[in-house]
């Protein structure tokens, strides 16, 4: 493979085809990268901030141009990819609030004259990320690890590569010194061969399982440090003295927002038994307002899946549940004609035994499953490979915060659907990941922490 095709989801047809970067070009971003890593961290925090500040600006001033750049490139619906760049800017001005005490040393009581830990950009972070949220993805991430001191390399998707090369533009448009931030436009295997290079000092990775778990080998056994965010299966889980119309309220946008394309979505929905029919009823008729089609329709709530493969995949899943006695109380399926659209399924009677239990759904499907007891709802929840956020549903407060205590997640909504917000570390369990992104923690994921006692 030489190009990258990107192809607009709506329409299925291609969008834009870019060459791949050679292999001297590549040589040159990790030289240029290295480069700028040696001046870069020694930039005062405060220039640092003030540039920070000029993406946030630019951000805003650019969000419609950017948006309709995510809705064209990945089928997101316009308001959604307005609201994903603006979340972005927000990112951006929470750390350029709060980068300077973040970085500060701290002081200890010892037995030395004086003991401190310091915080110290490690190099050059490469950074793998998906295509779902193009922008969220990776400024998410870029936003501490660049006011950190670090330099950053992108290998985004290659079903978003008019994205990526934007984000590099980005940088440069508020300023950024050449090589602090750069695009590859390289293929899977080109990004994991990096990794062992001496240039590398760390990898940012969002992703598969199998593809992440790849990335941590490599940057073990190279002894680079990682940070992995591989989905999740998120329970939604509703005890019989919740507020069941809320609960429902909040459960269409908490699975159906980016097409249900997003690891963080509510995606098996854990019902107490004596509710369930009121919940479901509920779901499905808001579920069934939703107004399928042109993404850049400021009305449209649900747009393409990326690809053709996304809607196979969604496909299978259904025909399995449905094979092992699922009942759709809401159809959905595939949308004949162009693009690649498929309409929202809401499936009852649904069992542990199904792949929609037991697999990610990236897409539009909701299984609801039923329980009788806190305990069982708890083990339904936990009976997943993944580990990344979850939601409980109870008037009683005391007792969802002693339950989400019990779920083996890394992220718990109580009462509400859990957001990322840049205040928070984000990140899971199990195969959802390690390492967080985000806050005051995810800042120094890619910080050497130096304790230092002068005696």
């Amino acid at each position: 493979m030489t190009s990258i095709s990107s192809i607009n989801p709506t329409s299925g047809k291609v969008f834009s085809e870019l060459e791949l970067h050679s292999e001297e070009k590549v040589n040159h971003a990790l030289k240029k990268a290295t480069e700028a890593f040696e001046h870069w961290k020694d930039t005062d925090v405060f220039e640092r901030i003030e540039l920070l500040r000029n993406v946030s600006k630019i951000l805003r001033e650019r969000k419609q141009e950017y948006g309709e750049l995510i809705s064209t490139e990945m089928g997101k619906v316009i308001k959604q990819s307005v609201a994903e760049v603006l979340k972005c800017a927000d990112t951006f001005d929470y750390f350029a609030d709060n980068a300077n005490k973040m970085i500060e040393p701290e002081y200890f009581q010892t037995d030395a004259a004086s003991s401190m830990v310091s915080y110290e950009p490690v190099g050059t972070v490469l950074s793998i990320k998906p295509w779902n949220f193009p922008f969220w993805q990776v400024l998410s991430a870029a936003s501490h690890i660049l006011v950190g001191g670090n330099t950053m390399l992108l290998k985004h998707s290659s079903e978003v590569p008019a994205c990526a090369l934007e984000l590099e533009k980005l940088f440069l448009d508020a300023g950024f010194p050449e090589g602090v931030f750069q695009t590859l436009l390289i293929d899977g295997k080109t990004a994991s061969s990096l990794i062992s290079r001496d240039e590398i000092a760390a990898v940012s990775f969002t992703g598969g399982y199998n593809a992440g778990r790849e990335v941590a080998k490599e940057a073990a056994w190279n002894m680079k440090k990682f940070v992995l965010e591989l989905g999740g299966s998120d329970p939604f889980i509703v005890f019989e003295d919740a507020d069941v119309e809320k609960a429902a309220e909040v459960a269409v946008p908490s699975r159906f927002t980016n097409t249900g394309q997003t690891c963080i979505a509510a995606k098996r929905f854990i019902i107490a038994e004596s509710v369930a029919e009121r919940f479901a009823e509920q779901f499905a008729e808001l579920t069934e307002k939703l107004k399928i089609g042109d993404p850049m329709d400021p009305d449209t709530d649900i747009g393409p899946l990326v690809s053709r493969q996304r809607v196979n995949d969604i496909q299978n899943q259904v025909k399995d549940a449905i094979s092992k006695d699922a009942k759709p109380i809401i159809s959905g399926g595939k949308i004949e004609g162009e693009g690649f659209f498929y309409s929202p399924t809401v499936l009852l009677d649904v069992n542990k035994d199904m792949k929609v239990m037991r697999e990610e759904t990236f897409g539009p499907i909701a299984p609801i499953i039923t329980f009788k007891t806190e305990e069982e709802a708890i083990d339904i929840a936990n009976d997943s490979e993944f580990g990344l956020g979850a939601s409980i549903w109870s008037r009683d407060r005391e007792k969802a915060t002693e339950l989400a205590d019990k779920l083996e997640t890394g992220m718990v909504g109580v009462n509400a659907f859990f957001r990322p917000e840049a205040c928070m570390p984000f990140g899971g369990v199990k195969k959802s990941g390690m390492g967080r992104e985000l806050s005051r923690i995810g800042f120094h994921e890619f910080m050497n922490v130096k304790s230092v006692k002068v005696y």
